[in-house]
């Protein structure tokens, strides 16, 4: 029993970490491809935009990242900034909106529950610094 908790944790952890990797591997595409088509040669810094609510954790990507650029000819030294996107909900019953984490999908203003997610669930490329 305690066997198989352990290696059910240790799974969830390897799953957690490789999709933070799948995702440090995207923006390093994306980072090398954007370097291509505009003559960079090396990469000091590339800062994320990461919503609230996007499900990446942020010292696991640091971690990720870390690990993943010294392996590219670009990228080598480059730091990983992230910058937090507030999760921001709308509420269609009285037309405000409120923090998603704090409430979730019923609006603290009026008790709708007719909201929807406005920002705070995506990961954007926001800079690439070069040097």
């Amino acid at each position: 029993e305690m066997l198989r908790s352990l290696v059910g944790s240790e799974m969830c952890i390897r799953d957690r970490v490789m999709h933070e990797l799948g995702i440090v591997f995207h923006v390093i595409k994306s980072v090398e491809k954007i370097g291509e088509e505009n003559g960079l040669t090396n990469v000091a810094s590339v800062t994320l935009e990461l919503g609230e609510v996007s499900g990446a954790i942020p010292h696991e990507l640091e971690s990720c990242w870390n690990w993943a650029v010294k392996k590219t000819e670009l990228l080598p030294e480059a730091a990983l900034k992230i910058e937090t996107i507030p999760a921001v909900t709308y509420c269609e019953g009285c037309g405000r909106d409120y923090p998603t984490v704090q409430f979730g999908r019923t609006c603290p203003h009026c008790g709708s529950e007719k909201t929807w997610l406005k920002q705070g669930s995506k990961i954007n490329l926001k800079e690439i610094e070069a040097i």
